[in-house]
């Protein structure tokens, strides 16, 4: 985590510098805010396999392999070929899009956005694509060494900063690849599976080179004009059971989870319309405003919350069960209440209200913060003080927001 937001702040450094700042502060922090909570559900074990890959090899193997260099080696590509597969299966079927669209969701491109990480998917039925390996008999602990390093390795090319990259474009996935891939752009759209190799979409079809002639524009057809990552987790989700409750046609009720992406039922696509961009050079980016005294705020409770799930992740242990899963509760709170503030959203006080009443309950009940008072013995006073201090501070900027609005409707 620390390298991961050193290499953000970096890349915006980097940018401003160069007078080319591809971050902005309110997207950058939305970004590290799903990730966090994208990474707060890995941790509380969230998620259940249908298939584990440990049973496919027990019970369907071929052959069993060693765990040398070479095992090594070919569970890197067998991974990347289900990773290409499951990555074009997210885009291209409905229900499946609602666990990816949180990673296409930033109407910018840099480094941020790769930390934007579903945590809708709570049920994984795709680790059947990595049936070759399993039939190898690539040991399962190969796998688990492999798999992080894999997820790692694609985080590097989120970036507008590097440009074409020479004779590596015919055989990795490059920036000017995955820009392509996070483009709306009419030639560039579902393009560019792949996630390390990209000949895998040079063999299977979904291959775009970036042109020269054609800047690529950054988002999602139907924009998700918030900052709050846990409602663009739902949001496809949402409109689907919404559509399929609707439509009178009920054969549409059913096939409309496993239709491509962005279909509608005809009836409820006329009577309750959803915007979506026509003319990618035709829109205005998602902007809710800030000033340097609302920034300043923003990310003092970033920095808060990173050290609060810092300390959460070094003492799992000590904190235990159910005592983890109240802390995981408390960061997904905190990480709504923050993002609807962002939104501007005058419903964030009650979500506000409602973080900072946990937490003093938590407070009161443990008098403690899950054993933090070890390193800090009135800790608890701290706490106290900072959620007085948070509640206030959101009123504040609430109402500074809602009067300055009317005066400019005045």
């Amino acid at each position: 985590m620390p390298v991961f937001l050193g290499l953000v702040l970096l890349e915006k450094w980097w940018g401003w510098r160069r007078g080319n700042d591809t971050v902005r502060h309110l997207d950058m922090i939305s970004s590290l805010s799903s990730g966090i909570t994208n990474t707060t559900k890995d941790v509380l074990g969230l998620s259940i396999a249908i298939v584990g890959y440990g049973w496919m090899v027990n019970h369907m193997a071929i052959v069993h392999v060693q765990a040398t260099a070479l095992v090594y080696i070919i569970a890197f590509f067998a991974l990347d070929l289900a990773g290409y597969w499951v990555h074009r299966i997210d885009h291209e079927y409905n229900l499946f899009w609602n666990a990816h669209i949180i990673h296409h969701s930033s109407e910018d491109f840099n480094l941020a956005c790769a930390l934007r990480q579903s945590i809708s998917t709570i049920v994984r039925v795709f680790t059947i694509f990595l049936l070759p390996a399993a039939l190898l008999g690539v040991p399962a602990s190969v796998v688990a060494v492999v798999a992080p390093l894999h997820l790692f390795a694609q985080f590097w090319y989120h970036t507008q900063h590097i440009k074409k990259m020479g004779w590596l474009e015919k055989i990795i996935v490059t920036p000017s690849h995955h820009r392509v891939h996070h483009a709306i752009n009419p030639e560039y759209i579902d393009k560019n599976y792949g996630q390390i190799f990209i000949f895998w979409d040079k063999w299977f079809g979904t291959f775009q080179e970036e042109l020269p002639e054609v800047e690529a524009v950054y988002g999602i057809t139907r924009p998700v004009r918030t900052w709050n990552p846990i409602k663009i987790n739902f949001m496809h989700l949402w409109m689907m059971i919404q559509d399929a409750w609707r439509t009178k046609n009920i054969t549409d009720k059913f096939r409309i989870w496993l239709m491509p992406t962005g279909w509608r039922p005809a009836d409820v696509a006329e009577k309750y319309p959803v915007y979506k961009i026509t003319d990618v050079n035709d829109f205005e980016k998602y902007e809710t405003g800030a000033n340097s005294t609302f920034l300043a705020w923003i990310w003092a409770q970033m920095v808060i919350l990173l050290l609060l799930l810092s300390y959460m992740f070094g003492h799992i242990a000590a904190i235990g069960s159910p005592g983890i899963f109240v802390y995981g509760g408390f960061i997904f709170l905190f990480v709504y209440a923050l993002t609807e503030l962002m939104d501007r959203n005058i419903n964030a006080w009650y979500w506000e209200i409602l973080k900072n009443g946990v937490g003093l309950g938590i407070v009161f009940y443990l008098s403690d913060w899950f054993g933090m008072s070890r390193y800090f013995a009135p800790i608890r006073y701290v706490f106290i003080v900072y959620f007085f201090i948070s509640t206030i501070a959101t009123f504040y900027f609430l109402w500074s927001n809602r009067r300055s609005t009317q005066e400019v409707i005045a």
